[in-house]
Order: C-alpha cells, then sequence, then structure tokens
C-alpha cells in the first residue's frame, strides 16, 4: 500500500511518525511553510530529508501542479491530517482507497473549523478523535473509526490536544492494518445531526466582561496555547490572557462588569463579570492598573 500524505501541524507530525513506524511505504509528503495561519504549524521536511521522503511545498493543495505532482507517485491511499482547506474532486479521486482525514470531534456534530476550541469555548464535556474517508463537504464522509474524549474541567486547548493526538496515535495502527486487509467497515453519517462550526475571528478571543465568569474562563481555556491567546483591550492597549479562576463569592454583587476587584501580591487581577468575578493569573505584557478601574 502506498501512502501521498499530506500534513502541516504538529498532529500531523505525530501521524506521520506513527505511519513510519508501522512501516507504511510513504511515496511522499504535501505540506506547507509557515504563513502565520497555524498556530501549531509544524515544519515535516526535517522528517522527510531523515527518512528519505519526496516532499512538495505547496500553498494550494488543489492546484494543477500539486496534482500533478501527487498523480505521478501513483499513491493507493492518501491521508489528510492537518489540512485547513478542502480537498477538491480531482485529488480526492486519485488513490483507489480514498483520501483519509480526521477531525477532531464526535461527527456528524461538530464540523468545520477549529473544533479543539469551540468545544471549549461553549464549555462541552465530550468530544472524540474520528477517521472518515473524505468527501467534497466538509467533515461529512464515512466514519473509520471514532473515540470519545472526555473534557474536563481543568483542560484547555494545549492538554485536550494532546489527549486528542494520544488516542488518535492508538487508532491509526489499527486502521492502517484494516486497510491492509481489507477488513475495515465504512460508517456513513447521519447528515440530519450534523452542525457546522464557523472559522474564528479575532474579535471572538475578545473578553467581555459583561459575560459570566464561566463563559470567560472557557474562552481563556479554549485559546490557550499553542493557539493565540484571549485577550482584553485597556487604554488601547491588547493584553493576552493565559489563564483564570473563577471566583464565586457573592460578595460583589453590586459592583459593575469589568471593575477590578483587587490586585494581588502575585500581580494577577481580580475583576467583576456579569455574575462572579474572575482572577487573571497569567496574562501579557504587564499592566499598570489599581482598583477602582474599568477594563
Amino acid at each position: 500500500m502506498k501512502v501521498l500524505f499530506i500534513g502541516t501541524v504538529k498532529f500531523s507530525q505525530s501521524m506521520l511518525r506513527v505511519l513510519i513506524k508501522e512501516k507504511v511505504e510513504i511515496v511522499g509528503v504535501v505540506t506547507s511553510l509557515d504563513d502565520g495561519l497555524n498556530s501549531d504549524y509544524s515544519d515535516l521536511r526535517p522528517i522527510c530529508k531523515k527518512e528519505n521522503i519526496p516532499f512538495h511545498i505547496t500553498k494550494d493543495i488543489n492546484s494543477n501542479e500539486s496534482i500533478k505532482w501527487i498523480s505521478s507517485l501513483d499513491p493507493n491511499l492518501i491521508t489528510c491530517f492537518g489540512w485547513s482547506r478542502l480537498l477538491k474532486k480531482e485529488l480526492l479521486g486519485i488513490p483507489e482507497l480514498g483520501v483519509l482525514g480526521f477531525h477532531p470531534a464526535e461527527l456528524p456534530k461538530n464540523r468545520g473549523r477549529h473544533p479543539i476550541i469551540w468545544s471549549l469555548v461553549l464549555g462541552l464535556n465530550r468530544t472524540a478523535s474520528t477517521f472518515f474517508f473524505m468527501g467534497e463537504g466538509a467533515d461529512d464522509g464515512d466514519i473509520v473509526s471514532q473515540e470519545g474524549i472526555e473534557i474536563k474541567a481543568k483542560d484547555n486547548s494545549s492538554t485536550l490536544y494532546k489527549k486528542i493526538t494520544k488516542v488518535a496515535e492508538n487508532q491509526l495502527p489499527k486502521i492502517i492494518k484494516q486497510l491492509r486487509r481489507g477488513t475495515n467497515t465504512l460508517i456513513p453519517q447521519d447528515h440530519s445531526k450534523a452542525n457546522i462550526w464557523r472559522k474564528r475571528t479575532e474579535k471572538d478571543g475578545e473578553i467581555d466582561w459583561r459575560m459570566g465568569a464561566e463563559s470567560i474562563h472557557n474562552l481563556v481555556r479554549a485559546l490557550a496555547k499553542p493557539y493565540p491567546g484571549a485577550h482584553f483591550i485597556f487604554k488601547k492597549e491588547k493584553y493576552k490572557v493565559w489563564r483564570t479562576e473563577i471566583n464565586k463569592t457573592n460578595n460583589f454583587l453590586n459592583l459593575e462588569p469589568g471593575k477590578v476587584i483587587k490586585i494581588s501580591k502575585d500581580k494577577s487581577i481580580i475583576v467583576k463579570c456579569s455574575d462572579f468575578s474572575i482572577e487573571i493569573v497569567d496574562f501579557e505584557p504587564p499592566i499598570k492598573i489599581k482598583a477602582g478601574d474599568y477594563l
């Protein structure tokens, strides 16, 4: 089985290493340079050079140049793990076995963009690691393997990313064995249960202190590293927030949202929200602020 690999993020790197360990014949890798669009970008070229795998750098996976290069390698299977643009019909039709994709969500629910971020922003307590054969739509193909993953209250984007990667690393070898034997089974998605998450914008990451403390806390943990961080604006300057704690005391019900209640000795900032208050534990850059100010 000859495999063509597509990917450009840290998850891609993990999956590429799994395929190498499984002694899959990887005939080529399609990847990209760091254009700033992926916070979790990973350069796959060092692995390709070490393993003597041909690679192709592109901005457009559906370009004539990319399709010609992929077709020349005559792959039986294409794997696409960590590529944010849809593959067009011409590319999907190249391998006889199809294009194996991945989505970190409980398909058919939660198709689309930024699934790790949105699952945390929305306060979900469950997601999944899902491999599926790609179609022309967004994450709508037949499911090959799906493993549920619990999202705990202490999870942020970094810990959830690692959880999902670990589960996927265990799934992929089993899938490869089934494909080699021709014993894999496909589960069609129930499209009536599907929703599609939209692309996140910078505005989505801005903290509005009229939000509840839990919603703000979820936003912060959703945009923790490797993602760009939630933020607030104070005196026209942007401050990135990396970690918060919820303070559920009812002592400040008469205070307006956004009011700074206290500056702690460790420089953390306690701010009133719509319901409770929240402690900004880790943020940057340093801020000159005092109790009684408004964010």
